[in-house]
């Protein structure tokens, strides 16, 4: 039988569309045109604007870097000397070297261990305790007031304290890298707590929530950017009283091999332990909001806060 080439009636256009026929319809458009217009310039317009940010980032650094180069092979000496400081090729050079030995790969892992053991006591503890200070007034009147008066103390100044408090020197790094660690997160968690909206806490209240439903469905996701920001700060103080305890008490440890690089006067590998210093703490940092992000999928800060 010949197939009618008449156009469709009204009731024929005016009919349903079945999924087959919808899907048919959006395989045409993705075909034809992947966005439309104002789509595919929103796309565009952002593309352009990561490439440029990244390309403005990359600059900066290859500019430091060639004034780096310029400053040490010169031996610049306007305000800051340069007569001793090492080149970037000579740091690279010496980079080269140190990667091939298994030495530097057993001081990276011993600094890695001490982190993660004391900042993974000090997040446990300082969150713990803060959510309680916020949420309390009891334990806020009894924690805080002997907190606060430790809380201005200097991690360098526990190092002697530490020696005697603990029978080994690993015990005692774990110990300063604890302390470094966890005032910034027991504050930060109290200031996340504390600054929760009162009236989310009541409307779940009059909805039926217990005590854990409230902490678990309203306190802890209200707190959590807060306590977030205080894990990441906490980690960068917590490297920086890591390496100070390495340099003054420790055997192993990226701390220790850049002090040892300055007694036997060898300046490339300081340079280069110091690199390695913010490299590490830059991953642990990163890797932290990269965690807490995965974890607030409602949370977007405000544009160019981040």
């Amino acid at each position: 039988m010949a197939l009618s080439s008449s156009p469709p009636t009204r009731a024929a256009l005016a009919a349903p569309l079945t999924p087959a026929v919808r899907l048919r319809s959006v395989e045409r458009a993705v075909a034809s045109s992947a966005l439309p217009p104002p789509a595919l310039a929103g796309a565009r317009w952002r593309a352009g604007r990561t490439l440029g940010s990244l390309a403005v980032s990359v600059g900066s650094l290859v500019l430091w870097l060639s004034l780096w180069q310029l400053a040490s092979t010169y031996r610049w000496q306007f305000f800051f000397r340069f007569d001793n400081i090492p080149a970037p090729t000579a740091v690279l050079s010496a980079a080269r070297e140190l990667f091939e030995a298994p030495k530097f790969a057993e001081h990276v892992t011993s600094s890695l261990r001490r982190i993660f053991t004391g900042f993974s006591i000090a997040a446990t503890l300082a969150v713990s305790l803060g959510v309680l200070v916020g949420r309390v007034r009891l334990a806020a009147l009894s924690v805080l007031p002997p907190l606060e008066v430790l809380r201005p103390i200097p991690a360098v100044a526990w190092i002697p304290l530490a020696i005697l408090l603990f029978a080994s020197a690993e015990q005692s790094m774990v110990f300063i890298t604890f302390i470094g660690a966890f005032f910034p997160i027991f504050l930060n968690t109290i200031h996340g707590v504390e600054g929760l909206d009162r009236r989310l806490v009541h409307a779940s209240r009059t909805l039926g929530a217990g005590p854990f439903g409230v902490f678990w469905e309203v306190v802890l996701p209200g707190a959590l950017p807060a306590i977030v920001t205080g894990l990441s700060i906490g980690m960068g103080t917590s490297w920086f009283s890591l390496v100070t305890a390495e340099m003054i008490s420790g055997q192993y440890g990226v701390g220790y091999y850049t002090w040892e690089a300055y007694t036997l006067q060898n300046y490339p590998h300081i340079v280069l332990g110091m690199i390695s210093i913010g490299v590490l703490g830059m991953g642990s940092s990163f890797a932290i909001k990269w965690v807490g992000r995965r974890c607030m999928p409602w949370f977007r800060p405000e544009a160019g806060s981040a």
